[in-house]
């Protein structure tokens, strides 16, 4: 399982939501194998001064990946590098941040999560 949480500004991303979710996804399909049909993202769009970071531009985009616990290091650097290269978007203006927990602490379908079966790997 893997969740994504994207902020950026309003008055630059609305509208692009789509095209952002498929370049991210696309990273999170070939890095870690995750199912195309599994895809959980939320954008938090912002006002322009909700969003305070003067040493980036108005593109900036901060993205956390939220997941189980499982994937190793290299395939967290593996996600890393295909998001900057997939959406090619200027390194400065990309932020990302893998949060990780304990399946057990995910309650899916009624079960906490280390009671679920996937269809797909975790340990990666």
């Amino acid at each position: 399982m893997a969740q994504l949480k994207i902020y950026g500004r309003r008055d630059v991303w609305a509208g692009r939501q789509r095209e952002v979710s498929d370049l991210l996804h696309a990273s999170l399909v070939s890095a870690w194998g995750l199912p195309e049909e599994k895809r959980f993202h939320r954008f938090l769009l912002l006002d322009a001064d909700d969003l305070v970071c003067p040493q980036r531009s108005e593109n900036y985009l901060i993205v956390e990946v939220i997941c189980f616990t499982g994937r190793s290091d290299d395939a967290k650097r593996a996600l890393i590098r295909s998001m900057y290269e997939k959406t090619g978007f200027d390194p400065d203006d990309l932020e990302i941040t893998i949060i990780e927990m304990p399946k057990v602490n995910w309650g899916i379908r009624g079960v906490p999560a280390d009671e679920l079966a996937l269809s797909y790997k975790v340990e990666v």
